[in-house]
Parts: structure tokens; sequence; C-alpha cells
């Protein structure tokens, strides 16, 4: 996982234009919102749609589970992980 968890971290970088951030800057597990890195809802849609693209995942805004995956980069890996099994 930890190749997938260097990649997610790129992506986060390169599809919020994060310019003062390197991907190793940001933790695994710290949270992507509040506290951690600040995110916002516009930057969890773009994720979304990013993870959606490169990873081929399906991600249900409706779902309560939705909120937990996007807690860190780690919650995202096992998500993709998770997903990919299952297709």
């Amino acid at each position: 996982m930890s190749d997938l968890v260097t990649e997610l971290r790129e992506v986060l970088v390169d599809a919020l234009e994060l310019e003062d951030i390197a991907p190793e800057d940001i933790d695994p597990k710290a949270p992507l919102f509040g506290d951690g890195l600040g995110l916002d809802s516009i930057d969890a849609l773009e994720i979304g749609v990013a993870i959606q693209r490169k990873y081929k995942v399906k991600i249900d805004a409706t779902s309560e589970d939705t909120r937990e995956h996007f807690y860190s980069v780690e919650n995202l890996a096992r998500f993709i992980e998770s997903a990919r099994a299952e297709s």
C-alpha cells in the first residue's frame, strides 16, 4: 500500500494545485479536512474526480462511508484497494 499512498499524495498535490506543499509533506494518517490540510468540500469534489479518473473506482457521494474514506490518504488508499478487489 505504500506505493499507492505515495501516488495518492502526488495526486492530491496535482489535482488541488498545492503549490506550497510537496507530496512528502502530506502525512498519510493526518486528516485531509479541517485541522489537517484544511481542505474543503470543493477540494473533496476535485479529489473524487481525480481518483475516479486515475483509479477507475466508483465513489458514492451519498454513502455514509465516503466521509470516512476521505478522512486521510491512508483511508483513501484502503478504499481504492478494496474497490479494486471487488471489481
